[in-house]
């Protein structure tokens, strides 16, 4: 049973992929909401939040789809020279079944979602803002069919401050006078 579920799954995404561009959705389906700009210390790691909507009566799958043939949303971020981009975590999907197979729950995100980055500026980054630039790669689907995946570019800006001196040393000057 599984694997003639599968089966359909595939036959409808390559009918997706087969059909005109017209016939899918009609602009984004998925959008990225203006990132705030977070401010982090040379040396230290902060998180970044990214807020995603997908357009109302589309899908797209999550991260862990659950049949290896549905396409996984990731987020890529290039790193740059001196900012290390670490961990991505992405929220839990839900689990809905749709007309095309009903008795199949797939693994999806709707609506409004966010996926968070941690960021860590090298201790020699030199301090102010810096753009962060990636892509969310997905695939939107609808209640009866999937589509063919797309990037949507994507960028923020973290602004690098100073680290504070560490206690315990001596100022570059006494402040006594001798």
């Amino acid at each position: 049973m599984k694997t003639v579920l599968s089966s359909l799954l595939i036959l409808l995404c390559g009918l997706a992929w087969s059909q005109d561009d017209k016939q899918g959705p009609q602009g984004p389906t998925v959008k990225m909401a203006p990132a705030p700009v977070i401010t982090v210390m040379q040396g230290k790691a902060t998180t970044v939040p990214l807020a995603f909507r997908v357009a109302s009566g589309y899908h797209i799958n999550s991260n862990k789809p659950k049949s290896e043939f549905l396409i996984p949303t990731v987020l890529k971020v290039e790193a740059t020279t001196d900012i290390v981009i670490g961990k991505t975590i992405y929220p839990d999907g839900q689990d809905m079944s749709f007309a095309f197979s009903p008795d199949e729950k797939l693994n999806v995100y709707s609506g409004d979602f966010e996926i968070n980055v941690l960021v860590r500026p090298l201790q020699s980054v030199q301090s102010g803002k810096y753009v962060i630039r990636g892509s969310l790669k997905y695939q939107a689907c609808d209640k009866s069919a999937c589509y063919p995946p797309k990037q949507l570019p994507l960028s923020f800006e973290v602004k690098i401050s100073k680290a504070p001196r560490a206690r315990g040393q001596n100022p570059a000057q006494s402040p006594h006078a001798h």
